[in-house]
């Protein structure tokens, strides 16, 4: 068995549900101690959080990724307990097989044998764990990223480990994200009987012109890494539950994916002014969750692309799909982030798996990427 797989089944042994870690993040830095790693606690209201460092010097290369997982779902959902590694035929399976504990192996298991074999390596290597980038992502990797800051730290390269593959591991990997801005709109309207539509106001025939002018509204054209940005309601919420009852008020559920070429700001402007001009009585809550972020072609978009062709073959695709990531964080601190991970087709899913054929590729890939940067 290889040491990534190795690895990798032991992570996955952990139940770190987010925003438990359940002790992978104290397992790797035990593990790294050994190759020069020093290791430093930056935990924030229950997460997890671990900064691990080898050397002083620039130029910092960052292999960055989480600890923790969405939850499993029903256990009878599962053909094998999603806490219990299981290799069947040519497949692991278990919860974080894919997203991400077989990243975070593969990643240690590249760092150990780069140091091992360039001990006088040029700048230093770091590695930035978190057990909440499936939760709020509030006291997570945006944690780390403060304390950095904030003593005049500076990490030059970055590379995230989420699964960005599609069909075969490297087609495809992230050199950005789009932005995410949600809205909680509450529409008033006046309760009342159905049977005396004239003595109320119904706030979902009010709102219904107005939801249909935001859904086909063109926000902007997107650019040339970004997609246009969309706008989905997610939910709505009426009524008292009776038949006969006007309701009061309407809650609507809605985000925004937004690409560089809008702001987050601009968007609330243009949303609010057009449900003034359909007239509604309304209030809305605003959450940015993550604002756009994109790595320009450079030294580490170059060099992961290079160590991808020269591993599978393959040519691979820069990409801005997807949801947000913790690369949104890093980005505002390091001006180089990409994303780099194996297929991501069971992520979140019930029996969540890797191919065993991608396991020894990622590793070698991730290894060669810090020969080309830092040798």
């Amino acid at each position: 068995m290889s040491a990534t797989l190795e690895l990798a089944k032991q992570l996955i042994t952990h139940r770190s549900v987010t925003p438990a870690d359940d002790g992978c993040q104290a397992l790797i830095a035990e593990r790294m101690r050994p190759v020069g790693f020093s290791s430093e606690n930056v935990s924030s209201n229950g997460v997890t959080n671990t900064w691990l460092r080898r050397g002083t010097v620039n130029p910092v290369f960052v292999f960055a990724g989480h600890t923790d997982v969405v939850p499993p779902g029903p256990r009878e959902h599962w053909a094998s307990d999603p806490f219990e590694p299981s290799v069947r035929g040519d497949v692991l399976y278990g919860r974080g097989a894919s997203d991400m504990k077989s990243s975070v192996a593969a990643f240690v298991v590249a760092t150990e044998e780069f140091v091992r074999a360039h001990g006088a390596h040029r700048g230093s290597i770091a590695l930035l764990l978190t057990s909440d980038e499936e939760g709020p992502a509030t006291d997570g990797t945006v944690k780390v990223v403060e304390s950095l800051r904030a003593r005049g730290e500076s990490i030059d390269y970055c590379v995230v480990g989420e699964p960005t593959s599609v069909a075969a591991l490297g087609d495809t990997i992230k050199n950005g994200r789009r932005g995410s801005l949600s809205g909680k709109l509450t529409v008033v309207g006046v309760q009342g009987h159905v049977a005396y539509p004239q003595l109320a106001r119904n706030p979902v025939h009010q709102v219904a012109p107005a939801l249909a002018a935001l859904a086909c509204e063109r926000w902007d054209d997107g650019n040339e890494f970004f997609p246009p940005t969309t706008f989905q309601v997610s939910n709505i919420r009426a009524g008292t539950g009776a038949l006969n009852v006007v309701p009061g008020t309407c809650e609507i559920d809605f985000n925004l994916r937004f690409a560089s070429a809008s702001s987050a700001e601009a968007l609330m402007q243009r949303i609010e002014s057009l449900l003034l001009r359909h007239k509604l009585e309304f209030a809305v809550k605003w959450t940015i969750g993550a604002q756009p972020f994109l790595t320009a072609p450079g030294a580490l978009s170059e060099s992961i692309t290079r160590a991808i062709r020269e591993v599978t073959g393959r040519t691979t695709e820069l990409s801005t799909t997807g949801g947000t990531s913790d690369g949104r964080f890093i980005s505002t601190f390091c001006k180089q982030v990409i994303e780099f991970g194996p297929p991501n087709s069971s992520i979140h899913k019930i029996d969540e798996h890797i191919a065993l054929a991608d396991l020894e590729p990622l590793k070698d890939i991730y290894c060669r990427t810090l020969e080309l940067l830092l040798t």
